[in-house]
């Protein structure tokens, strides 16, 4: 299971002009071919009157599905532009499609290239990058004379507190990033002179923004 990866923050869209043609970039997560599929879809039938509806995406953790479609610009000039844009980004598990109506004044190949690259780069910026970070969430259960210390120091520290159930003791939920598990384990064991129970309850990704 991959730990850390960057991706897009929510589906967003932005618009260029160049030469008179309006390029709209189309940016939005997809963790499936399918998903990516389905939303390249949707694009093209939202702007079924557009000169070109191209498209690209990267799924799974080793970008194991990859695919560009010029649809219809010339080869290369489109899709392999937006993929590429995609993975100087470092970017994982998104699509994008770059809606294309046509202005009337060729750009030739290389204007094409910049024109796709540039779109790409705007829907990105206004979908925002995010970096997904795999957490494991901490379980630790200790007596009543423990809570106010044990939740003094974790508020304090780097580790995230997502709850405290008040039971026949406490339980405190704590997302600690998934290389620092044996570090908090260890520092907990510290604090509470061995007297908590600590367990890993689950797995999950937090979302940090980073544009």
């Amino acid at each position: 299971m991959r730990e850390n990866y960057k991706t897009v923050g929510e589906f967003a869209d932005a618009e260029i002009v160049i030469q008179k043609s309006r390029f709209i970039g189309h940016a939005a997560r997809a963790e499936t071919e399918k998903e990516a599929l389905d939303f390249i879809a949707s694009i093209k039938s939202i702007h079924r009157s557009a000169t070109h509806n191209c498209s690209a995406y990267l799924i799974g953790e080793h970008d194991s599905v990859q695919k560009a479609n010029d649809d219809g610009e010339p080869s290369g000039t489109a899709g392999i532009p937006i993929l590429e844009v995609l993975k100087k980004q470092g970017l994982k598990d998104v699509v994008v499609v770059i809606t294309r109506y046509y202005g009337g004044i060729k750009l030739g190949g290389g204007g094409l290239i910049r024109a796709y690259g540039k779109a790409t780069t705007a829907a990105l910026d206004a979908a925002g990058i995010v970096e997904r970070k795999l957490h494991h969430l901490m379980k630790i259960s200790v007596d009543y004379t423990w809570l106010g210390k044990v939740e003094n120091e974790v508020r304090q520290s780097e580790y995230l507190l997502k709850e405290i159930q008040y039971t026949e003791g406490v339980d405190l939920y704590v997302h600690v990033p998934a290389e620092n598990e044996e570090n908090f384990i260890e520092w907990m064991k510290e604090i509470t002179n061995g007297q908590g129970e600590i367990s890993c309850f689950e797995k999950e990704f937090l979302e940090f923004k980073i544009s």
